[in-house]
């Protein structure tokens, strides 16, 4: 068996895995940061894993806790590469495309072998374009939902980090400010999806703790994908 690791700005995702195939799923969940030590439980319920994979973009120090946390496991790391998973990197140096983008890039054309929008709404909103031949032509980073909320609040004398809901027609502050970042959200992703649109399949993948908010706002073909980063890791953990 294999743990895959998924470690966010905010939430560690974590799956464990056959490891004949790396593709049957034994069980998964989330931590908090603070709460990354219970990985210790997840081995120990599990003592057939052999290693641990991931994608880390919350930094070293989260990676230092999580190999503390799964003690006794060789632990690797992902790494954007020119090439990898059915998935090309064009970006103008590979290296620097965030792991778990190119996660999600390579869990996306695994399910989907057309083009595709491939939308992680958390954090931050990351918005990238995949071809049909498996070509990733490029994408946009954006704050999320909530940074954006807290831009507002702190960059402005009267505009409050308050609950809003989500209206065409805002009557309230509360309410113009969130109806105003999802509104944000959803024509990024819009505007990114004409670029494929007219190729057949065409298909936006959004997930992502912000995913429910901005998916009922959007007019694009649309699949709700959870955690399009451990298919990623799965698909490329049964190629090794």
């Amino acid at each position: 068996m294999i743990l895959l690791i998924d470690a966010g700005n905010t939430r560690v995702k974590w799956r464990v895995v056959a490891a004949a195939g790396a593709a049957r799923t034994v069980a998964e969940g989330a931590l908090g940061h603070d709460a990354i030590g219970e990985l210790a439980t997840v081995c120990a319920c599990h003592p057939a894993l052999v290693r641990v994979f991931g994608s880390n973009v919350a930094g070293a120090r989260i990676a230092d806790r999580i190999v503390a946390a799964t003690a006794g496991l060789p632990c690797r790391w992902l790494q954007p590469a020119p090439a990898g998973g059915g998935v090309r990197n064009l970006y103008e140096q590979p290296g620097q495309l965030g792991a778990d983008r190119w996660a999600a890039l390579i869990g996306a054309r695994h399910l989907h072998p057309h083009a595709c929008l491939v939308v992680s709404a958390g954090t931050a909103t990351t918005v990238d374009l995949l071809d049909e031949t498996g070509d990733f032509l490029g994408g946009l980073i954006l704050p999320g939902v909530e940074l954006m909320q807290q831009a507002l609040a702190r960059g402005t004398a009267q505009l409050p980090l308050a609950a809003g809901r989500f209206t065409p027609t805002p009557r309230s502050t509360a309410d113009a400010i969130l109806s105003g970042c999802l509104q944000a959200q959803a024509g990024a992703v819009e505007r990114m999806f004409r670029q494929i649109a007219a190729r057949p399949g065409a298909l936006c993948l959004l997930g992502g703790g912000a995913a429910d908010g901005i998916a009922g706002l959007l007019e694009i073909p649309l699949r709700r994908v959870d955690n399009l980063v451990l298919e990623g890791l799965a698909a490329v953990a049964a190629e090794a």
